[in-house]
């Protein structure tokens, strides 16, 4: 008599394949929301100036474009970006980054 089981080959057991986690996708992806979050921060109190002192119009959105390009730093951005991204991950509060 065989100690086989009924319906059992002689191949060996199949290896369950990984499940896909994309971390390092989902973790660009908190950088770069990150980043435009801040860099609109950095901008939030001149627009909000702009749009109390002047009226509507194409005078104010030049403005407001002016206002964009000499306020944001994209360094610190970035830094703040990256520092947000790490510390959520470390304390495990961003949804995707939460296992390892």
């Amino acid at each position: 008599m065989s100690d086989r089981k009924p319906g059992s080959s002689d191949l060996p057991a199949r290896r369950r394949p990984p499940s896909f986690k994309p971390r390092g996708t989902i973790g660009l992806l908190y950088i770069v929301v990150f980043f435009f979050l801040f860099s609109f921060l950095q901008v939030l109190p001149d627009l909000i100036d702009l749009l109390s002192e002047m009226p509507p119009g194409p005078a104010q959105e030049e403005a407001a474009k002016r206002a964009a390009e000499q306020q944001v730093n994209v360094l610190v951005s970035v830094a703040l970006a990256i520092g947000a991204t790490a510390l959520g991950a470390w304390l495990r509060i961003l949804p995707g980054l939460r296992e390892g």
